[in-house]
């Protein structure tokens, strides 16, 4: 079984399984799992839910994962306070209540198994209700919003349509806001870069990176505040899919190229192209292990924008992306984001 567990969106989403997609996918947790792939999205369903840890829950799915055969579960993960979470786990057998119990036993132990409380929820468009009570997020002058909230954008904000059900990036997450806010706080400097790019011959090279895409959101915002290329990257071919789709649906195809690569390995950027600004919004080891190449890629003056880390690791990313300096820092929802400059005399 791959495994992945979805966060829900820093706990804000009411409804959180994502039917009828085959895999929910994210870099917030680094895991997968599939979810109850080739099911109608209107067939009854059984939930186990369990007030637990946060690495307690994390320790529990990987045990489902491991117990139950591929496509029978869907897990989710919602923070509700500090260090603290619901999880959540949904399957369409009764039979299957046994294992679940024996999985968490095994992961947390018999007083975590005997708190688990099943219900049986009858059939219903799940993705549908999950749609409808998930609000447009703001950051800044960015409303990212679902289709429901399509006709309802403000003429000054920045409008980015975005599905929850589809990969990870709808904005409610605390990284992705922050990235958000990032970029919209960089915008008036990267517009004055942008006017200075078009005396060189720079311009006609990719001058933004966004590393581990996800749902495309932060290349997407980045193209409709800067009209600027942007290259979008990640490992995943259900990621690489729902970005290139998010990327027509927000019009921006002339703007977004969505490539299949790990880390900075991007067909079309040569080693010698310095971006304005990257993107990296994933976890702490793949941070760490990306550092020299994204040092090495940024160009004088641009930004490395950093994100998907617990506010306990922020120290890390830092000295890991030495000489580069810290330009400011966001936290949210106990999620940092951290914009770092490679200064001009460098």
């Amino acid at each position: 079984m791959r495994r992945w567990i979805n966060p829900l969106f820093g706990g804000r989403c009411s409804a959180q399984v994502q039917w009828p997609v085959k895999s929910v996918d994210t870099y917030k947790n680094g895991r997968q799992i599939k979810v109850l792939q080739d099911r109608s999205p209107a067939a009854a369903t059984f939930v186990g839910r369990l007030t637990i840890a946060e690495q307690a829950a994390h320790n529990i799915a990987e045990r489902l994962a491991e117990r139950l055969a591929d496509g029978d579960i869907a897990v989710s993960i919602a923070q509700t306070g500090n260090d603290i979470c619901t999880l959540s786990v949904y399957f369409q057998k009764a039979r299957e209540k046994s294992n679940v119990r024996a999985a968490v036993a095994a992961a947390a132990g018999r007083k975590a198994a005997l708190s688990l409380r099943f219900s049986r929820l009858d059939a219903a468009d799940w993705v549908g209700e999950s749609l409808q009570n998930l609000a447009p997020v703001a950051a800044g002058r960015f409303l990212v919003h679902g289709a429901h909230d399509r006709g309802r954008i403000p003429i000054n904000r920045v409008g980015i349509e975005i599905e929850a059900a589809l990969a990870f990036g709808s904005g409610h997450h605390g990284s992705t806001r922050g990235c958000l806010l990032a970029l919209d706080r960089m915008g008036k400097a990267l517009r004055k870069a942008r006017v200075r790019a078009r005396r060189t011959t720079r311009d006609k090279l990719p001058a933004i990176l966004d590393v581990g895409t996800g749902s495309g959101v932060l290349a997407i915002a980045a193209a409709r505040m800067l009209h600027r290329r942007v290259i979008a990257t990640d490992i995943d071919a259900k990621a690489i899919a729902v970005a290139r789709a998010n990327v027509r649906l927000n019009r921006t195809t002339t703007l977004v190229r969505v490539a299949n690569a790990n880390g900075v390995a991007a067909p079309g950027l040569s080693a010698a192209s310095g971006c304005d600004v990257i993107f990296a919004n994933i976890l702490l080891e793949p941070l760490l292990r990306l550092a020299a190449p994204l040092r090495r890629r940024i160009a004088p003056g641009g930004r490395i924008v950093l994100s998907g880390l617990l506010c306990a690791q922020a120290n890390a990313a830092l000295a890991a992306y030495r000489p580069l300096a810290l330009e400011s820092r966001i936290e949210l929802d106990g999620w940092t984001t951290l914009v770092l400059v490679r200064r001009r005399f460098r």
